[in-house]
């Protein structure tokens, strides 16, 4: 290991439940200014990219790119936190440390059930090994390995497991090929828009297989590619998603996989987004979940700006399930919070037919975490409605906009005027993506967590991400029609808990004042 020596939890655990001794870790207040209640964070410095995400010995584990130091982007090692239900997380010590000037990048972790790389010795724990990229001068594969469930790591001696001496040769996502009974690498030559795949019995002597792209889109470099096997819900066809980060979304390809080659099933030049909102960056999946499901954790943020939050700079979505659907333009992934998000909801209301006049309309809700889930119906042709939607931290001077666009068919994420906006000069957008509405309605669910809104649009097809910074006090919901009437078939609305302890009196506390904006910023 190196100097900075990773501390050894001792854990005695049953596989199914956080074990009691980090239960009673020192819980951390997460009451700050812009601080998420239910996205998980760390409790302070900077993080950015989700790393080595992977189901073993009972536990979901978030590994991330993290500097245990300050809140700049340096000295990146792993951070880690565990979870048994995908909402509640457990934050632990540092898992890899960076090491002689040597960086530890994003990459992944699997479980080596059987020891067929020979790296780990006998233990109560399946043996878990992370894979990442060694950023010097140049980046190289490298692997490291852990018999205490993921909580402390040695760095393998034979390192670099792969070295083409380039310096833009990152994130490998190590996963299972059952049908060639091998371990599959995908990696990135990030500045050639490629992805190269290699393959292994042993997980530590890899061949090279082949190259993938330049397709899609080739705007910024390539990173954090992924590759996993899904089933077309509504066809029982099976294809293979490889997808990656670019820009300021993860772009992702539908086709087939052999072993050796993927082959795109779309043409070239087309471009599909998981995401189509603005901080949704880095976003890739678990490994060995025991259900099948596909789940992806994104990095709730860009490489456009950083963020003004103290102490801790960096946060992730909320896990998604991806699904495959197959829609009259082809096939495409859908995607919905994880159904364990709702447990979580308090204090339910529902409303059926709702008429909306030309304005607002305040609706008997307001509050920082909320789960909203409305279905409208569509204006009847002749109407002069051009827009609708529901508003979130409405309020005098700022708001933020959810809605659709008559004219440009397409749901809309407008941050305009959603709060503190001048740390950026490209914060302040509004973000359209393409929605037909579906038997005469258009439906969408809204997840808006102090600093964020998330959004899936009729059952996920389509989904947006945005991070705001409103003044906390300022927290009305309204909903509103341009130009004519609307009405709400169905709403359902949900107050949302935190995911961190807190005490009765920081519970009684947070009821009562809100969080200080106007001290903070002097507006």
């Amino acid at each position: 290991m190196t100097s900075a020596t990773v501390s050894l939890i001792l854990v005695h655990q049953e596989t199914e439940r956080v074990s009691e001794v980090e239960q009673k870790s020192k819980p951390t207040i997460y009451n700050e200014l812009y601080r998420p209640g239910y996205h998980f964070s760390p409790p302070e410095n900077w993080m950015n990219d989700p790393n080595g995400l992977v189901y073993a010995n009972g536990q979901y584990h978030l590994y991330f790119q993290y500097n245990p130091y300050s809140i700049r982007d340096e000295h990146l090692s792993w951070g880690h936190a565990v979870s048994t239900d995908l909402v509640h997380w457990v934050n632990l010590p540092v898992a890899i440390w960076e090491y002689n000037n040597t960086m530890i990048f994003s990459g992944s972790a699997i479980v080596d059930k059987n020891n067929v790389s020979g790296l780990c010795v006998p233990s109560q724990y399946d043996c878990i090994l992370a894979f990442y990229c060694a950023q010097t001068t140049i980046e190289t594969q490298a692997v490291a390995y852990s018999s205490d469930n993921g909580r402390s790591f040695t760095q393998y001696k034979g390192n670099p497991i792969i070295d083409i001496g380039s310096n833009a040769f990152r994130d490998p996502k190590v996963i299972w090929y059952e049908a060639g009974k091998k371990w599959i690498m995908a990696t990135v030559l990030a500045d050639k828009f490629q992805i190269r795949f290699y393959e292994s019995t042993n997980l530590l002597n890899w061949t090279q297989l082949s190259d993938f792209g330049p397709e899609g889109t080739t705007e910024m470099c390539w990173e954090d590619p992924d590759l996993y096997l899904m089933t077309v819900e509504n066809t029982g066809e099976q294809k293979w998603v490889l997808s990656h980060s670019v820009g300021n979304h993860v772009q992702y390809f539908i086709g087939d996989f052999n072993g050796t080659h993927f082959i795109n099933s779309n043409p070239k030049d087309m471009v599909l987004s998981i995401d189509q909102g603005i901080d949704f960056y880095a976003g890739v999946t678990y490994n060995h979940v025991p259900d099948g499901r596909i789940l992806m954790v994104a990095w709730a943020s860009n490489l456009g700006y950083i963020v003004p939050t103290t102490p801790w700079k960096g946060q992730t979505t909320v896990v998604r399930q991806l699904r495959l659907h197959k829609y009259p333009e082809g096939i495409r992934i859908a995607q919905n919070p994880v159904e364990e998000l709702e447990n979580i909801r308090y204090f339910p209301s529902h409303y059926d037919d709702l008429h909306i006049l030309p304005g607002e309309t305040i609706l008997n809700l307001k509050g920082g975490q909320l789960d909203i889930e409305v279905t409208f119906l569509m204006p009847s042709n002749g109407s002069q409605t051009s827009a609708f939607g529901i508003k979130v931290f409405a309020g005098k001077y700022q708001e933020t906009v959810i809605g659709y666009d008559m004219s440009l068919r397409s749901l809309y994420l407008d941050r305009r005027n959603s709060g503190l906006k001048n740390f950026s000069s490209i914060f302040a957008r509004r973000k359209d993506a393409p929605l037909e509405p579906e038997n005469g309605r258009i439906q969408f669910r809204l997840l808006v967590d102090q600093d964020i809104v998330e959004v899936f649009g009729n059952n996920g097809k389509v989904a947006m991400s945005a991070l705001i910074y409103p003044d906390p006090a300022e927290n009305q919901v309204l909903a509103y029609s341009i130009g004519g009437n609307v009405t709400i078939a169905t709403l359902d609305t949900y107050y949302m808990s935190s995911i961190w302890p807190q005490s009765d009196d920081e519970i009684e506390k947070n009821k009562k004042e809100p969080r200080d904006f106007l001290k903070l910023h002097h507006i």
